[in-house]
């Protein structure tokens, strides 16, 4: 399904602009970032508006709008009641006078300052052509000397400005530029040549007072020291913020200039049943029914919407009362505020759960094979799940230290009951880790040297961003094992299951405190109700999993970047990884929870000459 998008440009009302996929609303062009789009064959360039447009747009507003979903433990981490899920319009409606759903979400355009690719002029969308109910702009004088006066569309700039607080504004031009004293072109018309290759080929200049300065060094953050931000949201309707941050110039398509911030739940028994789905809008309500009127508020329910659901569970009045009350004992328990534990606690406990008793979990424990139990101590097959994932904000030049960065951006004016979500089902195979093996491991010398090295330079860029305090998450041999390990059995199962590494994911399940969790689940998911085929969690039968595992791991012990890779020569310091890049261990970012952070390939396989500090070393001396 595509969410419709339409421009919303003083002088261009309501001109399409395209369709996003519904998942990508929320993954990667959610509101604040900014979007790429043709329109009548030209570049088109916007960024997506904020939460209020949603209700603006397609009422009715807030969760009275039919396209939402719940998940109960989610909404109570994140404080809201519900999600929506990014719009989308039926295209066999018709209104009353047999007129099409013409909504849409609105988009903003961004940069406005636009580019003839033939005579080079950039200046403000103003000062160009466009056609009524047309969102491309034209170059009026290239276009009255094209042949046929054909239309010579003018193109979104390469450079924009962000700040760290999340802040967008155009590019300075006049300021780079530096007119001369008297030049009454300022904030006019400009020329942006190439001359030669690179940034300092790249002339800009002003044909009034011939003043003219190269792009080289735009990048270089000295040049820019005297650039203030001016705090403008351009996705949101609001005035401009106060902001003290330094401004960074960036290219439009940068992949630094949106990180959203997604927080994800699982749904596991007993908020994945056909009971908790028929609940789901009520269900905030009945939070806030005292506990002494709960069987009133029940019986309510069931004279009305919940009167079929009574009928296909076949319970009583008083059979479905215990059940929500007993649901609320469940709630209210603090263990519902770790999310992740509750997931692993479910994954790990042995428990197979079948369709018939659930419609969204289901689990077949798998016997570990027998020289699989040295390194795992439980492997389940996920046939079944569901995951709501939420946009909670983004952050812009730096990704997100956790969920809660204090640099996180708002996706509305004023905080909704409600944040943008979508809701995916899948497939998995969940391998927790054997804690006897794991804890020796992790106490070799080498290995906690490696480790402490990638958490000391993590903690110097935390404290760099937000001061003093510990970083999240805190990188462990044990951290650094199970994400390199996820990274190296997607890289597998890709080769064996038949789906790319962008459609894989990892979810990791890693805590030392009283809570113990050594695991990860490798899963698949799409918006499609009928989930995917099956041929991921197939993988995760005896026979299957023994060879995939014995392939990852010697798939790792060598890479074509050897030796530079194993020296840690090749790995981005902004990464915080040793052994690890794109040959071996980078996965897609679709993939990845940690933005393809914290990887070291020497955990899993070794160094040469010190075996032993990898965890799966001894399969690479079996014959």
């Amino acid at each position: 399904m595509a969410t419709r998008v339409m421009d919303m440009v003083t002088n261009k009302i309501n001109n399409e602009l395209g369709n996003l996929r519904r998942s990508t609303v929320v993954m990667t062009f959610g509101p604040g970032s900014v979007v790429d789009f043709r329109a009548e064959g030209a570049p088109v360039s916007a960024v997506v508006a904020g939460l209020e447009e949603w209700d603006s747009s397609f009422k009715p507003a807030g969760l009275a709008n039919h396209q939402t979903v719940f998940e109960p433990r989610l909404q109570r981490q994140l404080g809201v009641a519900g999600f929506r899920l990014p719009p989308v319009v039926d295209e066999n409606y018709k209104d009353s006078e047999g007129n099409p759903d013409r909504r849409s979400l609105v988009a903003v355009q961004f940069p406005t300052w636009l580019q003839c690719p033939q005579c080079d002029r950039i200046a403000r969308a103003s000062r160009w052509s466009s056609d009524p109910g047309k969102a491309s702009s034209y170059c009026p004088r290239c276009t009255a000397n094209s042949p046929g006066k054909q239309y010579v569309h003018v193109i979104p700039v390469r450079f924009v400005i962000a700040c760290e607080a999340g802040h967008l504004d155009e590019f300075p031009w006049d300021y780079w530029l530096d007119h001369n004293p008297n030049c009454k072109n300022k904030n006019n018309v400009l020329k942006l040549q190439s001359k030669s290759p690179g940034l300092s080929g790249l002339i800009l200049s002003c044909p009034e007072c011939k003043a003219s300065k190269s792009m080289g060094g735009i990048f270089n953050a000295q040049n820019c020291k005297g650039l203030r931000c001016n705090g403008k949201r351009p996705w949101l309707r609001s005035d401009n913020e106060t902001c003290d941050k330094q401004p960074r110039i960036l290219q439009r398509g940068a992949s630094n200039l949106y990180f959203p911030i997604l927080v994800s739940a699982l749904s596991i028994p007993p908020w994945s049943d056909r009971l908790q789905e028929s609940l789901g809008m009520y269900w905030d309500a009945i939070l806030n029914v005292n506990p002494s009127q709960i069987a009133d508020f029940v019986g309510m329910l069931v004279k009305g919407p919940l009167q079929p659901v009574l009928e296909e569970l076949g319970l009583t009045i008083d059979e479905l009362t215990e059940h929500i009350k007993a649901r609320l004992n469940s709630y209210n328990n603090d263990s519902i505020n770790n999310i992740r534990h509750e997931e692993y606690r479910q994954l790990e406990s042995g428990l197979g759960t079948r369709a018939e008793s659930d419609n969204e979990f289901e689990i077949r424990n798998v016997s570990v094979p027998d020289r699989l139990r040295p390194y795992f101590s439980n492997i389940v097959r996920v046939v079944r799940l569901r995951e709501v994932m939420a946009l909670r904000g983004f952050t812009r030049i730096n990704p997100p230290g956790d969920e809660n960065d204090q640099n996180m951006v708002p996706l509305s004016v004023q905080k909704t009951n409600w944040l943008p979500a979508i809701e995916v089902r899948g497939e998995g195979i969940f391998l927790a880790f054997n804690q006897d093996h794991l804890r020796q491991w992790e106490r070799q010398e080498e290995v906690r040297k490696r480790a402490n090295e990638i958490q000391d330079s993590w903690l110097s860029e935390w404290r760099e961003r937000y001061g003093e305090g510990e970083p999240s998450p805190v990188i462990t041999p044990r951290y650094l094992l199970i994400h390199t390990w996820a990274h190296a059995l997607i890289r597998q199962l890709t080769l064996e299951c038949g789906y790319s590494s962008a459609a894989l994911r990892e979810r990791l399940y890693i805590a030392e405190d009283e809570n113990q969790m050594a695991g990860l689940l490798i899963y698949t998911s799409t918006s499609d109700s009928d989930g995917t085929l099956g041929g991921l969690q197939r993988q995760g039968k005896p026979e299957k999993i023994s060879r995939t595992v014995q392939a990852a791991v010697k798939a790792m012990e060598w890479c074509s970047s050897d030796p530079l890779c194993i020296e840690r020569m090749v790995a981005a310091p902004e990464n915080h990884s040793l052994a690890a890049c794109h040959a071996c261990c980078l996965a897609s970012e679709t993939s990845c929870e940690e933005f393809n952070r914290f990887l070291d390939r020497a955990m899993l396989v070794g160094l040469p000459g010190k075996p032993e500090i990898g965890y799966f070393s001894s399969i690479l001396q079996e014959e």
